[in-house]
Order: C-alpha cells, then structure tokens, then sequence
C-alpha cells in the first residue's frame, strides 16, 4: 500500500504561490489516482484537486480552478499541487490522498484509501 508525505506548507502573504509536493512509497504509485484536500478550522474536508494514474484526466475544485493546478511525476512517485494567488480563505492543512480503485480523479473524499498527514498553509492579508 502507499504511504503519502506531504511537504512544501508555509505561511505567505497574499497574493504569494506555494508548491505542495507529496512523495508516496510503499506501493504502485502509476495504480493510484491521487488528490489533494484541505481542512480548515472548524470546517469539513474539503475536495481542491485530483489526477488520474496516468495523469491525463485532472479535476480541480471551482474555488481555486484559475489558482492551483495539480500533477504527477511518476517516474518519480510524486504529485504536486501548485497554488498561485493565494488568498487568505486558502488557509487550511492540506492532505494528499491515494485512491487503489478509480480509474479517473474522483472529487470524493470516501474513494480515497490512503492519506497523508497533512501540511498547514496559512495566507496572511
């Protein structure tokens, strides 16, 4: 099964970009679609963006569709999400997420199998 690592949290101010990476070990990495989600205080998991095994089919949450993009190396056995313009309400602790069984980039927290630990970004204004 595969673990994810997530790194790459900071605090910035407005307007800045940040660069997530989660680096995933223990099994297939091209097997697994991947995602990112966050967590802001007081609120639920919240779907930001996800990548099918081979890369080609990506989805990104309507909220930060024109800010982040989400991609994979998997030679490298990594994915990334890249934030741009960050906004304060983009502050959150960000998970990345391992899903075994789809075949596409699933926006649904419960069809992901394996999670990070999470990475806090905090946008000041």
């Amino acid at each position: 099964q595969v673990q994810p690592v997530e790194s790459g949290g900071g605090l910035v101010q407005a307007g800045a970009s940040l660069r997530l990476s989660c680096a995933a070990s223990g099994g297939t990495f091209s097997s697994y679609a991947m995602a990112w989600f966050r967590q802001a205080p007081g609120k639920e998991h919240e779907f930001v963006a996800a990548i099918s095994r081979s890369g080609i089919v990506t989805r990104v949450a309507d909220c930060v569709k024109e800010r982040f993009t989400i991609s994979r190396d998997n030679g490298k056995n990594m994915v990334f999400l890249q934030m741009n313009s960050l906004k304060p309400e983009d502050t959150a602790v960000y998970y990345c997420a391992a899903d075994r069984l789809s075949v596409g980039a699933s926006r649904r927290a419960e069809e992901y199998d394996y999670w990070g630990q999470g990475t806090q970004v905090t946008v000041s204004s």
